[in-house]
């Protein structure tokens, strides 16, 4: 039951890894909030469908109250709060920077856990705190050509908070939701989560421009195409796997694995997008990533 949960939460990182790609280039051309909004709106839509087939139900209707109340919060933190900063990060530091930024959220995890949950964190969080700290600061280093933060530019230094609060809210919500989802369904799960999400992200596109960014993003077909690829491997099968994964396996393995991605994503960007990256930043990336298996395995 644990090489499962093992295997769900690999098959997390490579959803993500995909998935923050194509939303990078939709966010780029419809905006971060009309992103946020539509991938929300089609995950719930696929999650649906999803229920339906496999449940016989196509609403979570049969979700204990406690169940529901803690999944929302966890939808609002884990989707409405993090997703925008996330989203943000994206569209200034690029996902490939984001996603090592991410790699902290393991420990993150794991701190909260400890403190709510009562999961043992180990003895070995300072050495893979430090691994974690000091793989981002080389990356962040090597990528700007500088050892000192303030002359990094105004965008990467904004994307570089963005990415940083984004984890610190991925690690709220998955705890939230590890308290939540019990042995619910993990499909049921997440379209609650979900659900949460687009209440939120309507009202907050209703407040902001009136829905105008939404009418303009429906009018840009590349833009849509890529979010919707988006939220097919993000939203809907990455986050469904990532619920399946910590039912079975501790938050803090979960979040180790899932941690993979700043690794997986340096291939498409070298292969597939001729990015140039520094042989430095692999070198911080696999330090990173090398923290979080330190921490937990």
């Amino acid at each position: 039951m644990e090489r499962i949960g093992e295997l769900a939460a690999i098959a997390t990182a490579l959803c993500w890894t995909t998935g923050s790609l194509f939303f990078e280039r939709g966010i780029k051309r419809i905006g971060v909030l009309s992103a946020n909004s539509i991938k929300v709106v089609i995950a719930f839509f696929l999650l649906t469908i999803t229920a339906a087939i496999m449940r016989g139900m196509p609403f979570p209707f049969d979700a204990p109250l406690r169940t529901l109340v803690i999944l929302s919060l966890s939808g609002i933190v884990g989707f409405l709060i993090t997703d925008m900063f996330l989203f943000s990060a994206y569209n200034t530091a690029g996902p490939r920077i984001t996603m090592l930024f991410m790699a902290l959220s393991p420990l993150i995890t794991a701190l909260i856990a400890f403190m709510f949950l009562g999961e043992t964190i180990g003895q070995r969080g300072g050495l893979g705190m430090g691994l974690v700290l000091s793989g981002i600061i080389i990356t962040v280093f090597a990528r700007q050509g500088s050892i000192s933060f303030l002359k990094i530019n105004k965008t990467d230094r904004l994307g570089y908070i963005f990415a940083l609060f984004a984890c610190i809210g991925q690690s709220i919500g998955m705890v939230l939701a590890k308290a939540g989802i019990g042995d619910y369904d993990p499909v049921s799960g997440t379209q609650i989560r979900i659900f949460s999400a687009v209440v939120g992200f309507t009202i907050a596109s209703l407040i902001i421009r009136k829905g105008e960014g939404i009418k303009n993003a429906l009018r840009n077909p590349q833009g849509l195409k890529y979010i919707i690829i988006g939220s097919i491997f993000g939203p809907f099968l990455g986050v469904t796997l990532s619920l399946f994964a910590v039912q079975r396996v501790s938050t803090g393995i979960v979040s180790t694995l899932i941690g993979l991605t700043p690794i997986f994503i340096i291939i498409p960007e070298l292969l597939i997008f001729k990015k140039k990256i520094k042989p430095l930043e692999i070198v911080g990336a696999l330090v990173a990533v090398s923290g979080t298996a330190v921490f937990f395995l």
